[in-house]
């Protein structure tokens, strides 16, 4: 199956549109405010203030800086992150450690002298604790609240907060990908979040702490290739936004974390092309024939020119997670992406699908 290249098609179209937004908007805006200051009984003249005062929001709501809400006391609480063997995890662990927070590392291979866990080891410090946690393991898991809970400085206060970190990638189209891969992507994203966050649930709730997961901008917009991804962080979206009302009653704040496309090199071409042949090798031979080699390769190659692309910086991801720890009042999402990709998110998340599909696929 032969299947034409649209990305200059998509470019022009997105263009287009932001065109034909702003003429829309120079026309149409001034039109509806005139109906409205009528409405009012304001004169017309006003409507150019209108426009001004739009626009300014619009400026300020783009440019200034998040509002400060309020600090909580740091000394005296501690905070369980996941998924610190690398990456955000084991930032924002040593990150909360030198604000004053006492953190307690979940790492995958400490118990294997993993790199990461020993690097943080080597900090010898009483308020960084390295926590052996496979998220996947009940028994782990439980070993983990259990040691907390006889660690924390004072029990009585219960744990401040739990960062579910802990996450795991793939790629393929649906008929390429395997019912096992599907599983165990989720097995990590998904089941591993649900049974880390019950299991120290009763320490959070003593607290009147906070629950931060991360997911993706992927769990709120769908893209080709990614399903098993998306279908995982599209589950931790429902989940935290259920946990959420439920909590209230309890004090406790939920928050979402959701990053964009970062250059952690999770992704390097040696892994894309290994992934890429196994996916191609496992593939019912019906499912080849139909699709095609040339089609397989082509999205290969597409893949392969996004690797380690995506936002260098790992600083607004921390900022943020940093910020739904420490603020009085939370954001119930966050957003970390550079800016094109949070339009893209507004436009696959507010437009008529039919619309979005047209421009983006």
């Amino acid at each position: 199956m032969k299947m034409a290249p649209r990305s200059v098609l998509q470019v022009a179209l997105l263009v287009s549109l932001s065109v034909c937004l702003t003429v829309a908007l120079g026309f149409g805006l001034p039109a509806l405010l005139n109906v409205g200051t009528r409405m009012l009984g304001l004169p017309e003249t006003s409507v150019t203030e209108a426009i001004v005062a739009l626009y300014l929001l619009f400026v300020l709501y783009v440019a200034t800086p998040r509002i400060p809400r309020g600090l909580v006391e740091v000394k005296g609480k501690a905070v369980l992150v996941t998924g610190c063997d690398s990456g955000f995890g084991n930032a924002l662990a040593k990150h909360l450690h030198k604000l004053g927070f006492m953190v307690f590392a979940g790492c995958l291979f400490k118990d294997k002298g993993g790199e990461g866990a020993k690097e943080l080891e080597d900090i010898h410090s009483d308020r960084l604790k390295v926590v052996q946690l496979d998220v996947c393991s009940e028994e782990q898991v439980s070993q983990a609240a259990e040691y907390i809970k006889d660690n924390l400085e004072d029990s009585e206060r219960g744990l401040w907060a739990v960062v579910n970190n802990t996450s795991v990638s793939t790629f393929g189209e649906v008929e390429f990908t395997s019912m096992d891969t599907y599983k165990q992507v989720s097995e990590v994203n998904l089941w591993g979040t649900i049974r880390v966050t019950k299991a120290v649930l009763p320490l959070i709730r003593k607290a009147k702490g906070r629950v931060v997961n991360l997911t993706s901008l992927y769990g709120r917009m769908g893209n080709a290739w990614w399903s098993p991804y998306c279908v995982s962080k599209y589950g931790v979206e429902a989940f935290s936004d259920c946990l959420r009302y439920e909590m209230k009653t309890w004090g406790v704040k939920v928050s979402i974390i959701e990053p964009g496309l970062v250059a952690t090199g999770f992704m390097t071409r040696d892994t894309m092309a290994s992934t890429a042949n196994n996916l191609w090798s496992e593939a019912p031979s019906h499912v080849k024939e139909d699709y095609g080699k040339a089609h397989f390769e082509h999205h290969m190659a597409v893949l392969r020119s996004h690797c380690n692309s995506g936002q260098k910086d790992e600083t607004p991801v921390l900022d943020d997670i940093t910020d739904a720890i420490t603020s009085k009042c939370p954001y119930t999402r966050y957003n970390p992406v550079e800016p094109h990709w949070w339009i893209r998110l507004q436009l696959m998340t507010h437009l008529p699908a039919a619309i979005s599909d047209f421009f983006y696929f």
